[in-house]
């Protein structure tokens, strides 16, 4: 393989192992890790190889041998907060401080961060006041349809939101960045429900379609597009009078909520936050309307209409 693409220049680094056992494995693990290294350096030695470690620490042999230091989802923590506890497997406080300072020249990423589960389109009340969250039968999921609540909070046990991820990657700027885990759905690994076909974590669905999650990347990736992008849909007869909120993605730096005409708060974006929040909206049918500023000046709208009010305005 290396023979092969090794003039590829979109080839930037070499991986021989993802989330292996022999990361946890001390001495033994290292010395395996340390004759796969060589032979990759052996065959292109212009470039650097590495392993992702979802469980190796800082104080383990297994990272001093790689070249680049790729961690999945222990950058930003893992079942590390209060909506997480309780839950069985490993926590993990956020490491992306802890392993830059043991090994200060070395380049710290994340080879996987988030698994953020979610199905396209489908909003599941009440949602969560939390940043990040599990998903369960009473907080972002439904066992009963297979579904996962798209406002983007909710994730898989060993996961973090987007939001989470953000936090932790600002919080340590010396980090180069990240790949989601997953860019789309796929078929296989279903988590949360194991009789679904797919998997939720993907950015973009099984059809090809952006999910909302794909928004929230852009206003962090591509600062400088003009977007505003509202969630949920506004066509919920059987939520008239219930608390519905309305979250936003946008670059901007300032929002204010309109519903049908009436304004619900004018935001700014403070520190360390990626969306513009206004979670005690009581639904009523009609229109809701974002109006975004950054830097004091307009920066991108979104409505949405209630579906059959849509209707009869198109055939005016």
């Amino acid at each position: 393989m290396i023979r092969r693409d090794r003039n590829h220049p979109s080839i930037i680094a070499w991986s021989f192992g993802n989330e292996v056992g022999e990361q946890s494995t001390a001495a033994a693990g290292a010395a395996l890790a340390q004759e796969l290294h060589d032979i990759v350096l052996s065959e292109d030695p212009m470039r650097p190889a590495t392993a992702s470690m979802n469980a190796a620490r800082p104080d383990m042999p297994f990272p001093g041998v790689l070249d680049i230091l790729a961690l999945n989802y222990q950058g930003e923590g893992i079942r590390d907060s209060n909506a997480y506890s309780g839950l069985s497997g490993i926590t993990t406080s956020p490491l992306y401080g802890a392993f830059h300072t043991k090994f200060p020249s070395k380049l710290v990423f994340s080879s996987e961060t988030a698994s953020t589960l979610s199905s396209r389109g489908t909003y599941l009340f009440p949602v969560t006041s939390e940043i990040s969250a599990p998903i369960n039968n009473t907080s972002g999921g439904n066992s009963t349809t297979r579904q996962v609540s798209a406002y983007e909070l909710y994730t898989s046990d060993f996961g973090a939101s987007p939001d989470k991820v953000f936090l932790a990657q600002d919080a340590n700027p010396f980090v180069a960045g990240e790949f989601v885990w997953s860019g789309f759905d796929y078929l296989g690994e279903p988590t949360p429900y194991s009789s679904a076909r797919s998997s939720y974590s993907g950015i973009i669905d099984l059809a090809g379609f952006p999910k909302d999650s794909y928004y929230l990347y852009q206003s962090r990736w591509m600062p400088s597009t003009r977007m505003a992008h509202i969630l949920p849909h506004w066509t919920w007869p059987d939520r008239v009078g219930l608390v519905t909120p309305v979250h936003v993605f946008s670059a901007a730096d300032e929002a204010e909520l309109f519903v049908n005409g009436v304004s619900q708060g004018r935001i700014q974006q403070q520190p360390s936050t990626y969306r513009f929040r206004w979670d005690q909206i009581i639904y009523e049918p009609g229109e809701v309307k974002v109006v975004t500023w950054k830097n004091g000046s307009a920066w991108a709208n979104d409505t949405m209409v209630t579906e059959f009010l849509g209707a009869a305005i198109t055939q005016l």
